[in-house]
Parts: structure tokens; C-alpha cells; sequence
């Protein structure tokens, strides 16, 4: 008789999570996996598949949980610009652990390029549909009068994207709380009318 899986799948994932946030990918071994995970490597391949695939579950799950975050931040003042504000200055994570490790997303970029189709999809397909947000906010703020109206608005937004990916960037490279509200403010500046 087989045995069921006695383990917690959610604490699992988010184990598989931070192992992959902190060490990226190919440095993740399928021994370390299973050692952080609590799980035998047979409960991993059947749970979750092999490590790409555990990956790509991780990476997906990442991804929703942020841009979730993400879109709360932008969406939840009425100020478009206050949004803007509040979705690039939110990504400085108070506890500096956290902050260090960036973004897994950007991450995986990083490590992964345009090299994986699969991974691409996920990346662009994320890219776009943040883009389209902040889009719609940049023109909620160019009609009220709080953004520069000559901006083309989808220019406007991949440059908040890119700010984004780079404050992400600097936050793993170390760069305090203080450094990164400070370049979140600078870009946010860049938009006023």
C-alpha cells in the first residue's frame, strides 16, 4: 500500500520559494530542494514534478501574489500620482533580508533571459498586463491635470516598469529603503504636470 503525502503542500511551495529567491535557479539543487522543502524526493516529483517544474509553480505563484500588491498599491489612492507613488516606493520591503533578495521575477530574468520560451510567456505576459495598469492611471492623472499631458501613456507606463525592474535591481544589489524611496520619488517627479 502506497503512502499519501503527510506534508503541508503550501509550506512546501513557500520553502521551494525562498530557496529559489535567494539562490536562483540553476543553483538550486534538487537535494537542497528537498532538504529545505521537509519532503522526500519522491514526494517532490509527484507533488510538484521535477525542479523545473516546481520552478515555473514557485515563479507563477510569486507572480500573483506581487502583482497583486502591486496593483493594490497603484489602484488604492484616488491621486493617480499618489498611486504611481505608491506602487515604486512600496517596493522597498522594510526588513532588509527581504528587500536584499529583489524580485524573484527580475530574478528569473536575469538567470533565464529569453532563453525559455515558458518563462518568457510568464515574464511578458506579466510586463504586459502591469503595463496596462499603469497606463490607465497615467491617463486617470493626465485628465485631471496631476500628469504631464504630452506623455504618450503606454511610453509613460514602460518607463515606470523599467523603474520598477531597476529599483528591484538596486534593492538586491543592497540599496537601503532610504536610496529607494529616493528613486522612486526622482521617477514619480519625471510625470508631474
Amino acid at each position: 500500500m502506497v503512502r499519501p503525502r503527510e506534508f503541508d503542500r503550501d509550506a512546501a511551495l513557500e520553502r521551494a520559494t525562498q530557496l529559489f529567491w535567494a539562490k536562483g535557479f540553476a543553483a538550486t539543487s534538487t537535494d537542497s530542494l528537498v532538504k529545505e522543502m521537509g519532503i522526500g524526493r519522491q514526494s517532490l516529483y509527484n507533488a510538484f514534478g521535477d525542479k523545473r517544474q516546481l520552478y515555473l509553480h514557485v515563479l507563477q505563484s510569486y507572480r500573483e501574489k506581487s502583482l497583486s500588491g502591486h496593483l493594490r498599491r497603484l489602484t488604492t489612492p484616488a491621486s493617480p500620482l499618489s498611486g504611481i507613488s505608491d506602487l515604486l516606493s512600496g517596493l522597498a520591503a522594510t526588513d532588509d533580508d527581504v528587500r536584499a533578495l529583489g524580485c524573484l521575477g527580475v530574478g528569473s530574468v536575469g538567470e533565464f533571459g529569453t532563453s525559455d520560451p515558458e518563462l518568457k510567456r510568464l515574464n511578458e505576459s506579466a510586463s504586459v498586463w502591469m503595463c496596462s495598469r499603469i497606463a490607465t492611471r497615467i491617463r486617470e492623472g493626465q485628465k485631471i491635470g496631476e500628469i504631464a499631458p504630452g506623455f504618450d501613456a503606454d511610453e509613460a507606463a514602460r518607463f515606470v516598469l523599467l523603474t520598477m525592474t531597476g529599483l528591484q535591481l538596486a534593492a538586491r544589489s543592497g540599496a537601503s529603503i532610504a536610496d529607494i524611496q529616493q528613486l522612486a520619488a526622482f521617477a514619480v517627479a519625471r510625470l508631474k504636470a
